[in-house]
This record gives structure tokens, sequence and C-alpha cells, in this order.
């Protein structure tokens, strides 16, 4: 997977985690539905003001949102290098 494949992993599970429909997350975070759906199928990537207004929805840290991407890369790598 790529950086990008991850974040739209990682926001996606964090919307369904908190129980919020993309309409719902769109509106928390003053962005558009159909952007968030981008987001989740990694079509656009975020600005870093995306990410601090989807973390303050999300009710996470953005540095904790980056973090999960990061673990996320780093499982991605491992298991590339075990196969």
């Amino acid at each position: 997977m790529t950086v990008e494949l991850d974040f739209a992993k990682i926001l996606k599970t964090l919307r369904i985690n908190n129980k919020l429909s993309q309409e719902e997350l769109a509106f928390r975070s003053d962005l558009d539905r159909t952007y968030i759906s981008m987001l989740e199928r990694s079509i656009h990537q975020p600005t870093i003001s995306t990410i601090f207004a989807l973390s303050r929805a999300l009710n996470i840290k953005a540095s904790e949102m980056i973090k999960l991407v990061e673990i996320d890369c780093e499982n991605d790598i491992e298991s590339n290098q075990k196969n």
C-alpha cells in the first residue's frame, strides 16, 4: 500500500469507529461530503488544515491520526519484506 491508501483506510476506520456517516463527518469538519468520499477512496489527498479539521471532528489529535497512518505504513513494509 501507499501512504495515500493508508491515510484513506485510517480515515474511514476512524469515521466508522465514531459511528459517523460521511455526511456527518463533513458537517463536523466543515468539508463537503463528496470530498470526504474522495479522501476515503484516495482520489484526493488532504492538506494539513484538512487533517486538523478531520481530527477535531473525529475527537483525535492530528498527530495521533498521522501516527496511525505511519503505523499502517510500517506494517505494510514489514508484510512486504516477509513475502
